[in-house]
């Protein structure tokens, strides 16, 4: 199995090096990374200036751009091979609700999908890195069970939740829907030490909505989430009653 590694808080993260290093255990792995951490960067492409890629000694490609950037190349231009599957991650940080909107460690996978890939994303429910440790063998386990069935189409995408607990204390795994997330005071409103107002974005309190089979009910009940994705955003429900509007010029 040829597998693609990426991720969007950068090719140094301990999550990808985890990833990596479960990939590993199940195919072959080329890495393609942005070169700092592009958090929140969602599906952006970067169309003003050029990109560059440069090869680590270790095999690992290194480019100065987006997530999204990263797979565009990877599946364009650097890749001899198509892989059969890319992998995201593991973010620093959960990706659950809306946030799949925002997430670079997702708009990789989506990448990766709309260009016919299998893809899985995923993300721990911790923000520092040492929290990652002891996760390898429960992230192989994970991609055995996804990867290991018996075909994957073209439009699989997968978003993962590893809890914020130890390893040993996961109690299993439930496949869920995507719950929905607010965020309060989350904009600071400051003067910069010249006197001029600047907003920082981030940050904030976040509380969640949605029912048992939600991703974060999940997580906090101490499992893995597993959440299918899909990337027709056509609200099929909708679709008879505004073709009713008999909208015209």
């Amino acid at each position: 199995m040829k597998i693609l590694c990426t991720n969007d808080d950068g090719y140094e993260a301990t999550g990808i090096k985890i990833l990596v290093a479960a990939a590993s255990k199940l195919g072959n792995v080329t890495t393609v990374a942005p070169d700092r951490e592009q958090s929140a960067t969602s599906n952006s492409l970067t169309l003003h200036h050029p990109l560059r890629a440069r090869q680590n000694s270790d095999g690992t490609w290194v480019v100065d751009g987006t997530p999204t950037d990263c797979v565009l190349l990877a599946l364009n231009e650097l890749l001899i091979e198509q892989p059969d599957v890319c992998v995201s991650g593991v973010n620093h940080g959960p990706n659950m609700g809306e946030d799949v909107l925002y997430s670079g460690t997702v708009a990789a996978a989506m990448e990766a999908t709309f260009m016919g890939i299998p893809a899985v994303a995923l993300s721990h429910a911790g923000y520092e890195h040492g929290q990652l440790e002891g996760w390898e063998p429960i992230v192989v386990k994970i991609l055995q069970s996804i990867l290991g069935q018996d075909e994957l189409a073209a439009g699989t995408l997968f978003n993962v939740n590893l809890p914020r607990i130890a390893p040993a204390d996961v109690q299993g795994i439930r496949v869920t829907s995507l719950g929905q997330r607010r965020y309060a005071e989350s904009i600071t409103r400051a003067n910069d030490p010249s006197g001029r107002e600047y907003f920082w974005i981030g940050g904030g309190v976040a509380s969640w909505q949605g029912g048992a089979d939600s991703d974060f009910q999940a997580v906090n009940e101490g499992y893995v989430s597993v959440t299918p994705l899909n990337l027709d955003l056509t609200n099929y429900k909708q679709l008879e009653e505004i073709r009713a509007w008999d909208l015209m010029l």
